[in-house]
């Protein structure tokens, strides 16, 4: 595994590649190369999420057409709806992002969301700290787009961007303050449309009204016209630089350390062995949920 992390940290995508499936099948070698990684937080680490149809992948294309044209190397990990079938990606060929898939400059993962509600994936901790031990410029996670309930970003990016669109514009006015929590930059995408300037005011009204101590960014882009992404990259930018303090990385930290024991003490409770017990358990009697609960706990 050292030698798998030393080919990693030469840049090589296909050791990356390697690593990240070791590590998604949950594999001894994978847990063997988590213990090895190096603590690594320099690397910006961008959450872009938002409501379905928002233009994520879009803005995703246009922030690397900008990277690149600046000489960035830049990993992408598109988290996408999954099969209820095999849950794989539903989205996994990536066809919005062909462009960049011959790029010795890009590497894009596709994971599946596998149910999860939060818009991310399981294994997603541990993917991006690997991605983290390549020598990337920029880590863009890009989420599956389930609207607000996607607040998990926020526990993982150093930076996180909220896209919505002018459709949106009656709902910013009801919109849940969770969403305005986790925000670091808002994006009013698909500026050419009716209503942008009047989604762009409403969003700065709010967010100088909610958010008076807090510098969040509010900015325009055409993503599919590559406008607007040069100012998203500059607020980026600005966030990245204005929030290494160490109060907000002992946050993040104490998250990942949360979920990374959580995720281990649930390791042998499997859904369909408990659906067996309980459907054993159900018909007797002083039959009781948390007692059945207490046992594995």
């Amino acid at each position: 595994m050292h030698q798998l992390l030393q080919e990693i940290q030469q840049g090589n995508f296909q050791a990356l590649a390697r690593a990240i499936t070791l590590v998604e099948n949950n594999t001894a070698d994978g847990n063997e190369l988590l213990q090895q990684l190096l603590h690594q937080n320099s690397i910006p680490l961008i959450g872009i999420t938002g409501p379905p149809g928002a233009g994520k992948s879009s803005l995703v294309n246009s922030l690397l057409d900008l990277l690149i044209a600046q000489n960035k190397t830049v990993g992408v990990i598109a988290v996408d709806p999954s099969s209820p079938f095999n849950l794989g990606a539903l989205l996994g060929d990536r066809v919005r992002m062909s462009k960049h898939f011959n790029s010795g400059k890009v590497f894009i993962r596709s994971m599946a969301s596998r149910g999860s509600l939060g818009g991310l994936c399981d294994k997603i901790l541990e993917v991006t700290d690997v991605m983290r031990q390549a020598p990337f410029d920029f880590v863009l996670i890009e989420t599956v787009g389930v609207g607000q309930s996607e607040v998990e970003i926020a526990g993982l990016a150093d930076t996180t961007v909220v896209v919505l669109v002018p459709e949106a514009g009656d709902e910013v006015q009801t919109m849940k303050a969770g969403l305005m929590e986790i925000a670091d930059v808002f994006v009013v995408n698909k500026a050419d449309h009716a209503d942008a300037d009047k989604l762009f005011l409403n969003l700065k009204t709010l967010v100088h009204e909610k958010m008076a101590d807090e510098k969040i960014g509010v900015v325009k882009t055409i993503a599919t016209q590559n406008e607007g992404t040069a100012d998203l990259l500059q607020q980026i930018l600005l966030h990245h630089q204005s929030s290494q303090n160490q109060q907000r990385k002992l946050h993040l930290l104490t998250e990942k350390a949360w979920r990374i024991i959580q995720t281990k003490r649930m390791e042998n409770v499997s859904r369909e062995s408990l659906q067996n017990e309980i459907a054993a358990a159900i018909n007797t009697e002083g039959f009781n949920i948390y007692k059945l609960a207490a046992t594995h706990a």
